[in-house]
């Protein structure tokens, strides 16, 4: 019970939320992670109703982690260091809202962390970030297959050509942070 207490949660957003699991699963610290979808106005959104851009939904994760292994503060960094966050409303081929790039604040600590490491990152990238940070109000669960889709999936021809280089470069940018993995 004691473990519950001092776990935290974060809902981020930065494309295809395929991506940003497979990534947050390698993190230390980092118990959880569910795909789904925020930042909207209808209620249980379906993804074909989030893909036609009509719902104001965001694809995000949903990361619950140990604040005590890793800080709200690196998740953020890593999350603005493996999608491009001056990009608007897209990320590679994926174009509209719902790829927006979002970070949902569950209070206003993590609203001031949120705009305190943009202004940190900002000098790193050619052009302004347009990473949005709202409030976080509710979070719809996606649908099961999209649930560990690149751990389930590694040969998908998305996963081939768009999540495993995010990765490797992931991986090789955040070493320390990864937690062990058995073979």
């Amino acid at each position: 019970m004691e473990q519950k207490e001092k776990l935290a949660v974060a809902t981020l957003g930065g494309g295809c939320f395929w991506c940003l699991e497979a990534v947050y699963l390698e993190l230390k610290g980092v118990s959880k992670v569910v795909s789904g979808y925020s930042g909207g106005a209808v209620a249980n959104p379906s993804y074909q109703l989030v893909c036609t851009g009509t719902t104001g939904h965001a694809e995000v994760v949903q990361v619950t982690f140990d604040p005590g292994k890793i800080s709200y503060g690196d998740l953020l960094r890593i999350h603005l260091s493996t999608h491009d966050p001056t990009l608007l409303n897209r990320q590679g081929a994926d174009v509209g809202t719902q790829y927006r790039s979002v970070i949902l604040a569950h209070n206003q600590g993590q609203r001031e962390m949120a705009e305190k490491i943009i202004e940190e990152m900002a000098p790193s990238f050619d052009k302004k970030m347009v990473t949005e940070v709202i409030p976080f109000q509710i979070f719809y669960k996606a649908e099961a297959h999209h649930q560990n889709y690149y751990q389930d999936n590694p040969e998908a021809g998305y996963c081939m050509a768009v999540i495993s280089p995010k990765l490797e470069k992931f991986r090789r940018l955040f070493k320390e942070k990864l937690r062990v993995r058995e073979h």
